[in-house]
């Protein structure tokens, strides 16, 4: 069974190319759901109008579906702004 840590840690191997930190502790992953072996990344981007956003989304996309047991990821890009706050220290 896939747990969201599981899927939280192949997903800080997506380093924002931007600023070189990995797109969780740049606390830009909101919330990862499990539903047997499908897998919904919720995420907010650093910028409005991010030119790296398709980039991003296809990255994510890929190291969610690396995690074994999930066999479909869906990226959702949430509408809220990023805040520097929820970068891990």
């Amino acid at each position: 069974m896939t747990t969201e840590q599981k899927v939280r840690e192949a997903l800080r191997k997506v380093i924002d190319p931007e600023v070189g930190i990995n797109v969780v502790d740049m606390g830009m992953i909101r919330e990862v759901i499990v539903e047997g072996e499908a897998v919904e990344v919720k995420m907010v981007l650093t910028a409005p109008g991010c030119p790296l956003a398709s980039y991003l989304v296809e990255q994510v996309k890929r190291a969610a579906e690396g995690v074994p047991e999930v066999k479909e990821a869906k990226v959702t890009l949430l509408p809220e702004r990023w805040d520097p706050s929820w970068m891990k220290r």
